[in-house]
């Protein structure tokens, strides 16, 4: 069974990955909207897959941060404070725009990686198990932009 501080621990990270989906839900919003190019009606498809997880994801997040008693972040303003993943220019290319998803998913992998240690340590093996499923859709979707980027 988790302490107080073990459990304030795996909140605390849970909730940085809270925010850098819900970051990430706008940033992908954004390139749908904006993509132009060849590869338009892909990457218009892709990025609609991928916002759509990232609801997905933040629900299932607060959900588990609100089973073990915790408050998760729930604004704009607590997500872009938080969140490691950084608001799109507005102005990027296609290309640039599938590059910085894939490095947006690289920081939130290596990020995953330390949560689901603290969450092992903590004895909360639920949100570790939740965390790697979340990381596993990761490091499928770095393996398939990048293929696609060639």
């Amino acid at each position: 069974m988790a302490t107080a501080t073990e459990t304030k621990s795996v909140v605390e990270t849970i909730n940085k990955q809270i925010a850098n989906w819900g970051v990430l839900y706008v940033k992908i919003h954004n390139f749908h909207w904006f993509v132009k190019g060849k590869q338009f009606f892909t990457l218009h498809e892709k990025f609609e897959e991928l916002y759509k997880e990232a609801d997905l994801r933040i629900d299932e997040l607060a959900e588990r941060v609100l089973s073990i008693k915790g408050r998760p972040i729930a604004t704009m303003k607590e997500m872009l404070a938080e969140s490691s993943i950084k608001e799109a220019n507005g102005d990027e290319s296609a290309d640039q725009m599938v590059k910085t998803i894939v490095k947006d998913f690289q920081t939130m992998i290596g990020e995953m990686r330390k949560a689901i240690d603290l969450a092992e340590e903590a004895g909360d093996h639920t949100s570790a198990d939740m965390m790697t499923s979340v990381q596993t859709s990761l490091e499928k979707h770095v393996w398939m932009l990048e293929a696609a980027l060639g």
